[in-house]
């Protein structure tokens, strides 16, 4: 296999100092690779025709940017861990893919805002701290109106959604169509982009690339229900209006959806704390912030209906004030900037895939 050139022959760019901006991603000691292919033979998903992640690790360690950029192997990883464990060397192979996946995103997001937080925990804590500023002064603007905030947090979420995804993430994926298919000069009939479009949401709701791993079933299914939690909890309170229904159906819905989230996430914020694992050894703020609001937006969600059903949540506007700040903080950093990207990108990964083959 060829690491110097991309597939029309030209040779790509080196930069030298990438070892050193993959640092700031988070990679750890991966130059100490010597090449032994032990990552590659007890990766479980890695096959013949599509081996990794040693050939990601020569690419990094070459500085060949545009072929990382063209590749779509990162997002194939599922990090069980497996590459770094028996890595001779402690290059931390699995660390340096999740590394690349940071990288790409912010190379996708048009935005640069992407990078920045990443790269930087006191740029990701400014922005959490004015966004939090920002929720006080709105509150402060309607004197702490409970109503008027509950109508205003039942419109931001839908805005939120359209405008983020139409503005951010849509031509973020058109970015990253542009680097791994147009690019490379991938040719691709528009039938097949049409046959093909069930593996985005297939890959999308079950990730099912991942039981592929061999010891990562149980995590898999943690994934599983964490999604379906996330997106019926979203689909509950957006579409079915849970903080003011009456609909006893509704409600019981929103409470279990809600608990979910933030039981599942217990365990995905023990392990990132205890860092037993792998997978949590070298957790960068990204993945705490991650775990944590996600947990914080379950049970935020989940104290604010149960405020609302005991009918103390006008004495206790904090509480709402709280949820809040966690969804504004989710939907204006962590989902269009943040690890939440990861979810889509992968996704769109193995339909990219599918359209290479």
């Amino acid at each position: 296999m060829c690491l110097c050139g991309s597939k029309d022959n030209k040779m790509s760019k080196i930069n030298p100092a990438f070892n050193k901006e993959l640092e700031k991603f988070g990679s750890v000691n991966f130059n100490a690779c010597y090449n032994c292919g032990n990552c590659t033979a007890v990766c479980s998903l890695s096959t013949e025709d599509n081996s990794f992640p040693r050939e990601m690790v020569r690419l990094s360690a070459l500085g060949l940017e545009d072929d990382i950029k063209a590749s779509l192997k990162p997002w194939e990883c599922y990090y069980c861990g497996e590459c770094s464990t028996h890595c001779p060397q402690e290059a931390n192979p699995g660390e340096l893919m999740m590394s690349l996946r940071r990288y790409l995103t912010s190379k996708y997001d048009w935005t640069g805002l992407s990078g920045m937080l990443y790269k930087s925990l006191p740029v990701s804590i400014i922005a959490f701290v004015l966004t939090f500023v920002g929720v006080l002064f709105f509150a402060n603007s309607v004197s702490f109106d409970l109503e008027k905030m509950l109508h205003f947090g039942h419109l931001f979420e839908g805005i939120a959604i359209g405008t983020i995804g139409l503005l951010i993430l849509m031509p973020n994926v058109a970015r990253m169509w542009y680097f791994t298919i147009l690019k490379p000069g991938i040719k691709v009939p528009v039938s097949k982009y049409a046959k093909s479009i069930g593996e985005l949401f297939v890959h999308m709701f079950t990730q099912k690339r991942a039981l592929g791993c061999d010891d990562n079933q149980f995590r898999w299914f943690e994934h599983f229900i964490l999604v379906i939690g996330y997106l019926s909890l979203l689909f509950t309170t957006v579409a079915l209006n849970w903080f003011g229904t009456s609909s006893l159906f509704v409600v019981i819905l929103g409470y279990v959806m809600s608990a979910i989230v933030f039981v599942v996430t217990i365990d995905f914020v023990s392990g990132r704390m205890k860092k037993k694992k792998e997978v949590s050894k070298h957790s960068q703020p990204s993945d705490i912030f991650f775990v944590v609001w996600l947990f914080f937006m379950g049970l935020s969600a989940f104290m604010v209906r149960l405020f609302i059903d005991l009918d103390i949540l006008d004495s206790n506007k904090w509480m709402y004030i709280f949820h809040l700040t966690v969804l504004v903080q989710w939907a204006l950093i962590i989902v269009p900037f943040g690890k939440w990207t990861h979810f889509l990108y992968r996704s769109f990964a193995m339909y990219f895939a599918k359209l290479k083959n």
